[in-house]
């Protein structure tokens, strides 16, 4: 199968799409050479994607002011002229399918494709449906979803619950120990707290705010910060005497690994993080951003909470008091997080690249 793949500006749009082709090559269904990645130049795809070994090429789009702005006749006249760039390399390439993931590039890809008659997929990793991805469910074939939640905000008939290809990925993994590398012992529960990759200002200082009492738990804390905060962090840290429980790291690498080795997280509420948690089964104390649009990462973890498979601080509330008694209230609780653990497995769809690759199948069939 020859596939075109489209997605990018930010991870929650390129994980999915790099997790699906993982399997596509795994199975056999497309070789390294049967598989296209189309991004933009700018975005964080044009560094990730080339690493993994995938062919990669760009167009240049760029998406709409949300206010009143003459930059928006500029963005016309650049998706008119991506989509005609993507026409041609749908037709040099000559795909079987294609499949965009969201972010404003794969609208242009997807849009076009579609217009070539080439069979066309959406994937929704949200539970609430991005603009670019509305705009082309007119147009695709198929839309893929990872929250039930999300389907009304699309053509009912092309509707096709899938889940986020990043939980196949993370779903067989076992605990490994990965605890040790930080001095923790892998024995004793122990609480995650990160705000991503970039790390979250208002989650560590809360962190800051609880680390004294967090040293006298008898529970484990792993903290990441970002690479941008560390040293602000490690600063305000300097005069406290943290416990051989407590451990500050700048980042974690490979982090869907240690996963497994945790009781439970403290973090956001993005799309590949709850993909990655429900996949796995983990509790959690969901803080989502209120800096993305539409506020998707609210209704993200409310999918959670209303099952009974997670807690949610809004950031708002977020401060070290409230970190240290949501943490404090899980933490001690085994048989609670146990209830939460098993409400989170069966959100999660751990064979999500599978269905997504089923779709496609059938439609080039």
């Amino acid at each position: 199968m020859r596939v075109i793949v489209s997605g990018g500006g930010t991870g929650g749009h390129i994980y999915p799409a790099l997790a699906l082709i993982e399997e596509l090559k795994k199975r056999g269904i497309a070789k390294n050479n049967e598989i296209l990645y189309v991004g933009t130049k700018k975005g964080l795809e044009s560094r990730i994607v080339p690493d993994q070994g995938i062919h990669f090429t760009t167009i240049k789009v760029q998406g709409f002011k949300r206010s009143l702005s003459l930059e928006n006749f500029k963005t016309i006249s650049e998706f008119i002229q991506s989509v005609q760039r993507s026409k041609k390399i749908v037709k040099k390439f000559k795909p079987d399918v294609v499949i965009g993931t969201g972010g404003y590039v794969s609208g242009a890809v997807v849009f076009a494709a579609a217009r070539l008659h080439i069979p066309t997929i959406v994937h929704e990793q949200n539970s609430v449906a991005g603009v670019t991805n509305k705009f082309l469910s007119h147009f695709a074939n198929k839309v893929a979803i990872a929250f039930p939640s999300v389907a009304d905000e699309f053509p009912h008939k092309k509707v096709v619950m899938t889940g986020n290809p990043r939980a196949q990925q993370v779903a067989g993994m076992k605990p490994n120990d990965r605890l040790s590398e930080f001095g923790l012992d892998a024995t004793i529960p122990t609480l995650l707290i990160f705000g991503g990759s970039r790390g979250a200002e208002k989650i560590n200082q809360a962190f800051v705010e609880a680390a004294p009492a967090f040293s006298k738990r008898t529970y484990q804390v792993l903290f990441a910060s970002g690479q941008v905060h560390y040293d602000a962090i490690q600063k305000q840290l300097a005069d406290v005497q943290l416990g051989k429980n407590v451990v500050a790291v700048p980042y974690i690498q490979d982090m869907p690994e240690i996963l497994p080795d945790v009781a439970a997280i403290v973090g956001r509420a993005g799309a590949t993080s709850l993909a990655e948690i429900t996949a796995l089964g983990i509790p959690s104390i969901l803080i989502p951003s209120p800096y993305v649009t539409h506020n998707h990462q609210v209704k993200n973890a409310q999918s959670l909470v209303d099952v009974g498979a997670a807690k949610m601080i809004t950031e708002d509330k977020l401060d070290g008091a409230s970190l240290l008694a949501a943490a404090d209230e899980l933490m001690s609780d085994a048989d609670a997080r146990q209830q939460m653990a098993t409400a989170a497995k069966q959100l999660g769809v751990p064979d999500a690249s599978d269905q997504l690759i089923a779709v496609m199948q059938e439609l080039t069939d």
